[in-house]
């Protein structure tokens, strides 16, 4: 989820790291193990100056595959949930609001299993995993190429938009 966000006039930095469980400190490995209640997550800072919250919520669901739980794209297991979690009331109010839209503008009323959920302790994953894509070009694309990621992003949303938002 870094490089869409990455590209983006306004965001300063991404952090990959885990969130949402119940194990302090947690490790790749033991996230991965699926026995911390933690997913993978990405925190995104950003300068509400430049870009506004909803153009982040709008890159958010263009990379993701909504509709699938406890999964994304060769990745299965509740560690590949995905959720939003919000640090206020407005975000989860405009997130809620986009959630809705998704689900009735492109979805026809498909059943979201992203959840929205109030930020907890968010643990930045280990150094190898910052900057992944760049510091490890070809296996990243590898990976990806393999996960089935892109061809379901286009059934999702299409090629046109996925261009706008998959940057």
């Amino acid at each position: 989820m870094e490089p869409p966000y990455d590209g983006l006039d306004g965001v300063i930095a991404t952090i990959p790291g885990y969130t949402g469980g119940h194990k302090e400190n947690p490790t790749y490995q033991e996230v991965c193990d699926g026995r911390t209640g933690h997913t993978e997550a990405i925190q995104v800072e950003y300068d509400p100056t430049k870009i506004r919250y909803e153009e982040l919520l709008k890159v958010f669901w263009r990379n993701i595959d909504p509709t699938a739980k406890n999964q994304q794209f060769c990745d299965v297991g509740s560690q590949y949930r995905t959720a939003i979690y919000y640090h206020n009331e407005t975000q989860k109010m405009l997130a809620e609001a986009s959630k809705k839209e998704i689900e009735q503008r492109y979805l026809q009323g498909a059943p979201i299993a992203t959840e929205i959920t109030t930020a907890s302790t968010f643990y930045p994953a280990e150094e190898y995993h910052q900057d992944f894509y760049r510091k490890n070009p070809l296996r990243y694309k590898l990976y990806r190429s393999n996960s089935g990621r892109d061809e379901r992003l286009d059934e999702l949303w299409g090629p046109a938009e996925k261009q706008v938002f998959n940057r």
